[in-house]
């Protein structure tokens, strides 16, 4: 099965701020987050993360045995020009073309359907009919992700648009999982938190 973590929250995630390439680490709460997943986690065979500090840091502090490797196109959405901008200082107009419209991007940032396809490959990869890794019977491939790139694999296993990202609420710290069932990819599970979270 493939289990994508959220990484536990950030210092600007804190602040209410969008957090695409920015790189900042773990708040005390986010650190507790990270061992709280990886509590929730069964065998796993590899752990992939993201290349950004918050995400190597949730990676350990899971605490798996498993091979570790940097992956690259698990990184968040490029917000471009809005990167660490408060959610609430976003112009609304410009809101409304990122809630409408696939294809937009801030400026110097990535769109929904580029990270959706960046994304696909990644999932297509893991699932392929040949590879072994999300469809082996020993453990689960854990990847330590972001918000958007996690939506984006949900997306993709429902066959969905890229919008629907919007309308997912998925929590730091949070464990989304995806298995291959006998017709394609299945969500599974999404947002688990741990009780009490």
């Amino acid at each position: 099965m493939l289990v994508l973590v959220r990484h536990g929250e950030s210092t600007l995630n804190a602040e209410g701020r969008l957090v695409g390439r920015l790189d900042p680490s773990l708040t005390s709460l986010g650190a507790d987050q990270a061992r709280a997943a990886g509590a929730m986690l069964g065998p796993t065979i590899e752990v992939r993360h993201s290349p950004l500090t918050r995400t190597t840091e949730t990676a350990r502090l899971l605490g798996l045995e498993a091979p570790v490797i940097v992956e690259d196109r698990a990184i968040e959405l490029d917000y471009g020009s809005l990167d660490g901008e408060r959610l609430t200082d976003v112009d609304p107009i410009l809101w409304q073309r990122w809630l409408t419209d696939p294809t937009f991007a801030p400026e110097g940032g990535e769109s929904l359907a580029d990270l959706g396809r960046r994304m696909e490959g990644l999932l297509e990869e893991l699932f392929a009919v040949r590879g072994e890794a999300a469809r082996s019977r020993d453990g689960d491939v854990v990847v330590v992700s972001h918000v958007s790139p996690i939506k984006a694999a949900v997306a993709w296993a429902l066959g969905t648009d890229e919008l629907v990202a919007w309308r997912l609420r998925l929590s730091t710290g949070s464990i989304t999982r995806i298995d291959l069932g006998p017709h394609g990819p299945q969500v599974v599970s999404f947002n688990e938190v741990p009780s009490g979270s």
